[in-house]
């Protein structure tokens, strides 16, 4: 009960809360210790060991920092374990916030028209907006409830299965790290190498994972078939699985050549079926997430609940 009703309540927090601009959150304190540990070690020589050892001294020291705290709080009454537990399941998820800026690209480009969608969409991506046309704005949103659906989601909620609140910590320290300084540019191409790599190997089964729940959920055959055909082509050795998995419930085509940071990338289409999607659609992609979501909890309570009566 320790572990399940902390991972219900935060997720119920979720659903209803997101994630408020006005609260405290523990990734901008991740944030500041990455910024401030780059600019101190990302210069002269070593940059690839420098980024490395900053990575792993991070990620060990949230872990810790988590486990021993809780574990002294379980020492003083368990009731304050469980609501700080549920206070940062609740800040580990980031299933309400997604959907709702995904709803917003849409609801914006539809109502205000296609540089405010632009504009819109600059806030959740990384790709240059510029440029884009509505069909490209609109499946953008979908390429990115689908990737983040996996790391913003169902990666979080594997680890706290695997190491509960301090596993959960410890992946979204692994996250910040490889948003900030995983970039294949001149300034973190050695120093943010091992963090890309970190949270690759972090996200190689969620990743899996989040496909196959939405194949799940959806029952589509097509879907499943997207996942083996389309998966593994994608440059990200994760990112594919689930925006092949969504794809494959749209039949719709994700992928192809965008900018990021001034340069062009070459992505490979996933599907290939090149039609218009609807403004309505939005609710298909964001009706996946939130039964995946829910999928995931409860397959986790399950399991910790057959752990403890046997």
């Amino acid at each position: 009960m320790l572990l399940i009703l902390p991972l219900l309540a935060g997720y119920l927090l979720d659903l209803l809360l997101g994630d408020p601009e006005w609260l405290p959150h523990p990734i901008r304190l991740f944030g500041n210790l990455i910024y401030k540990g780059e600019k101190a070690l990302n210069k002269g020589f070593n940059r690839l060991l420098k980024g490395a050892l900053l990575s792993v001294v991070l990620c060990i020291a949230v872990f810790c920092c988590f486990r021993y705290s809780l574990q002294w709080l379980l020492s003083l009454h368990p009731a304050l374990f469980g609501v700080v537990s549920t206070i940062f399941v609740f800040y580990g998820l980031a299933n309400k916030t997604l959907i709702k800026e995904g709803k917003k690209v849409f609801l914006v480009l539809h109502e205000e028209g296609l540089e405010a969608g632009r504009k819109q969409l600059s806030r959740i991506v990384g790709r240059d907006t510029s440029a884009l046309t509505p069909q490209q704005i609109r499946i953008a949103v979908l390429e990115t409830l689908s990737e983040n659906l996996s790391d913003g989601v169902i990666a979080p909620l594997f680890y706290y299965a695997i190491a509960g609140v301090p596993g959960m910590m410890t992946y979204k320290m692994i996250n910040t790290l490889d948003s900030m300084i995983g970039y294949r540019n001149e300034r973190y191409e050695l120093f943010g190498k091992f963090a890309a790599r970190l949270d690759d190997a972090a996200n190689f089964i969620p990743a899996r994972i989040t496909a196959l729940l939405m194949v799940l959920v959806s029952g589509s055959r097509r879907s499943l078939q997207f996942i083996f055909r389309y998966g593994h082509k994608h440059k990200s050795p994760n990112s594919g699985y689930p925006e092949a998995a969504l794809a494959g419930i749209m039949n719709v085509r994700f992928g192809g050549p965008n900018i990021y940071h001034g340069k062009l990338v070459e992505k490979p289409f996933i599907g290939c079926n090149d039609r218009m999607v609807q403004p309505g659609e939005i609710k298909t992609a964001t009706g996946i997430n939130q039964k995946v979501t829910g999928c995931a909890v409860l397959i986790i309570s399950l399991i910790f609940y057959l752990i403890s009566v046997h």
